[in-house]
This record gives C-alpha cells, structure tokens and sequence, in this order.
C-alpha cells in the first residue's frame, strides 16, 4: 500500500487477504451480487477502509469480515488475521453446521445424478430383503 493511502479497491484487497484463490474471481463474485459492504452490493471498483464490515454470500449462509488493516499485495497465510477479523454471526455458523449434518439426503433438485454408492443405499433400503428381518405381526396375537 503506498504512503497516505487510506483506500484500498474491494478486488484487490480481497484477493490480497487470500479470500478469494483469484483476483479475477473476486471481481466476478463482485458483478453477481456475492459481495456487501453495508449491507449493499458492491462493484469491484468499490474503495473500502479500515472499520468496514464485508459481507461475502457463499450459500447457504452469508461470511462477514472486518476490515482491520490494509493492502494491495497477497500475503502469506500466516499474516491475514491482521488484515480482517471474522466476525460472521453464531446464527450463520449454525446453519452452515445442519447442513453438513444433513449430508446427501436434503438433496437438491438438479444437483445430478445420485453417486453408484447413494444407488447401492437407496437399493438396498427399498429391496425387500431389508424388510424380512421385521418382525411386522408383533402387533397381532
């Protein structure tokens, strides 16, 4: 960052604080809406500053970070915390934590087609032979 710089452009810090793998790519999440800073959508010109809160929709929950310092040039891992401070709320982590729970059963339309593993389950759970170990007449006597 040069001396007495204060901005910094949205794209070039987000690819700077390794959100995204790509300069390009955080321009594109730009143009589609993906990036908010005060809760509104952004260009990839944008200039943010120290203080602001950015918000990164990823489905199913939307990241926020705080913006604690600045730059224009990719860092290593290891320094990103002095640049943001996540501060995404509980409520989203949550969300993001039932779907990983859910696993392949809450599958989503168009999602392609189930893996030969998913078939083998699904065959298996609907054969009849899965259903000969029940015991279906312990009601009657």
């Amino acid at each position: 960052m040069k001396e007495g710089q204060s901005e910094v452009r949205i794209d070039k810090w987000l690819w700077a604080v390794r959100l995204f793998k790509t300069r390009s790519i955080a321009i594109e999440a730009c143009k589609k809406g993906r990036i908010l800073v005060g809760g509104n959508t952004i260009k990839p010109s944008k200039m943010i500053k120290i203080g602001d809160v950015i918000g990164i929709k990823k489905p199913p929950i939307t990241y926020s970070f705080k913006v604690l310092n600045l730059t224009e040039k990719r860092m290593g891992a290891k320094l990103v915390p002095e640049f943001l401070e996540d501060v995404t709320p509980v409520s989203e982590m949550e969300i993001l934590e039932m779907q990983k729970l859910t696993g392949f059963v809450d599958r989503a339309r168009g999602t392609g087609r189930p893996t030969k593993k998913d078939r083998r389950d699904l065959d298996e759970f609907t054969t009849e032979s899965f259903f000969d170990d029940w015991d279906f007449d312990s009601d009657e006597e």
